[in-house]
């Protein structure tokens, strides 16, 4: 019984801690932490938790506990006020996006943008505190970056 318990516990941690999309990629989590469990009594375990899919933003979905997905539509509310709140413009040269900021809002930008964890996105860097670097994936422009950023941010000023 108690391995049942601290089992259920190290799935609520994985879940709310890691973006996981299917039962084997979660198994496999498990098994970093030590638990050798079977598909069927993973699939009884997320019934107990009452786990559900939710999607991630992107064309996914998501494991998710109950009310959690509340949580995370008012987190994202939260981290996209913090970017229309810091953002001056936005402009890109190939795939280097630059979005310059009002001074002292580049930490702010910066977490917004990697909170909202576009697939787009390779990486970011603040400058000193006005100005924030995004590093495109390969085959990714500027142009399809801010269309993506302006589907999760409509009220994005062009």
């Amino acid at each position: 019984m108690k391995e049942r318990v601290a089992r259920l516990k190290a799935i609520r941690k994985l879940i709310k801690t890691k973006k996981i999309e299917s039962q084997e990629s979660l198994l496999g989590f498990l098994e970093q932490e030590n638990f050798a469990v079977t598909q069927a009594t993973l699939s009884r375990d997320l019934k107990l938790l009452k786990v559900g899919k939710v999607p991630d933003g992107n064309d996914g979905y998501v494991y998710s506990l109950p009310g959690e997905e509340e949580e995370r539509l008012e987190s994202e509310q939260t981290v996209i006020q913090d970017f229309l709140r810091g953002y001056i413009s936005i402009d890109y040269s190939g795939n280097m996006v630059v979005i310059k900021t009002y001074s002292g809002h580049a930490d702010a930008v910066c977490l917004a943008v990697d909170s909202l964890a576009f697939d787009e996105i390779l990486g970011t860097i603040t400058g000193r505190d006005n100005c924030v670097f995004c590093c495109l994936r390969e085959g990714v422009n500027g142009e399809d970056f801010i269309d993506s950023l302006k589907l999760r941010i409509p009220e994005l000023d062009d």
